[in-house]
């Protein structure tokens, strides 16, 4: 007798979210124009999106007659982008580590992936006097990477049987790093400047400030020509070896190009707090877990999300501005809440 279920694509991990999507596996095949139609409205959204960015703010870059529009050009196209590259790569980095923990709750601010990055940072102001900006990088970066591994460490020797426990503890973990950061800062009298650092924030973006996003570019490119790589590595590592993925070293990439996001992120922007947690799980929630497939949507979610929390923060109380890590924290923390509320729900079924 058939079951009335329909079987999943390969590399697809069944969860208890996939309800949405395995519905509309047994829909019948649509036309090329309405399986389009989708991806059509959601360019057009992101383009409206940020053309409202770009034409936010105190200065009128309409008016020629007076400096108004020299803005364009100098702070509001580089804002654009920079909102696009740090929207995006940081939803992307969330995916990754979600995919690699089988966690959903796991993203670079709930395992201290970035407060290791702000150590570096500042460990790095204090060792070496007027660092270059690709030297602070570096440091992050690295501190990043180690800071990652030691919380993966911790996963593989502590067996946890709920998975709500992993976020708390990784954002307990994320917590003694910046006590131990703060205490540094005090001792060196660096704490305003930790405090800047960790406020993410676009205000400061102009032109030759933004340049170095486009290192995320570049780790975005490579995390979709290895995007089936993650999906396995994401099945488990038995599943993977049974498959002839090297599970450990997939692991390590996508560890060291999550490390590399965060650390050029949290050098040029500041702290983005859930959006890696948001993204994924709303883009989950609808469309499954294969990332090849969820990557595009994860992207542009990533750039709606911060789009649309920067013009919040800036016209909230304009003509001053809030730090979008003030509106990301609060937007997700009430959805970081709603997830949590629900697995438990489902969980209890």
């Amino acid at each position: 007798m058939s079951t009335g279920t329909t079987p999943l694509p390969a590399g697809q991990r069944v969860t208890h979210v996939d309800a949405l999507a395995r519905r509309a596996a047994v829909s019948p095949p649509a036309s090329r124009l309405r399986r389009s139609l989708p991806v059509i409205i959601a360019l057009i959204l992101t383009a409206g999106l940020l053309t409202l960015s770009v034409f936010t703010g105190v200065a009128d870059i309409t008016d020629t007659e007076g400096r108004g529009h020299e803005f364009t050009w100098i702070t509001r196209i580089p804002r654009t982008i920079a909102l696009v590259l740090a929207g995006a790569s940081m939803a992307m980095a969330g995916l990754i580590m979600q995919l690699m923990t089988q966690n959903r709750f796991v993203e670079p601010t709930t395992v201290g992936t970035t407060e290791w990055a702000g150590l570096g940072l500042l460990l790095t102001y204090i060792i070496i006097p007027m660092p270059s900006l690709m030297m602070r990088m570096t440091v992050a970066i690295v501190f990043a990477f180690i800071g990652t591994l030691i919380f993966f460490l911790f996963l593989r020797r502590v067996t946890l049987k709920s998975s709500l426990i992993v976020p708390i503890i990784g954002i307990m973990f994320g917590a003694v790093i910046s006590a131990i950061s703060t205490f540094i800062a005090l001792e060196y009298d660096l704490l305003q400047t930790l405090g800047t650092w960790f406020a993410g924030r676009f205000t400061g973006i102009e032109v030759g400030r933004y340049e170095p996003l486009w290192i995320v570019a570049i780790v975005a490119i490579i995390v979709v020509f290895v995007a089936d790589r993650f999906t396995v590595a994401g099945l488990g590592k038995e599943v993977a070896t049974n498959a002839g993925l090297n599970y450990e070293r997939v692991v390590l990439l996508g560890t060291g190009l999550v490390a590399v996001v965060t650390g050029v992120v949290t050098v040029v922007i500041g702290a983005l707090p859930f959006l890696g947690l948001i993204v994924p799980n709303l883009v989950s929630m609808i469309r499954g877990d294969n990332l090849r497939s969820n990557i595009f949507w994860v992207f542009l979610a990533g750039i709606w999300v911060v789009t649309v929390c920067d013009i919040i923060g800036r016209v909230i109380i304009m003509p001053f501005e809030v730090p979008v890590s003030l509106v990301l924290g609060a937007v997700g923390s009430v959805v970081f809440i709603f997830l949590l509320l629900r697995t438990r729900r489902t969980l209890v079924r």
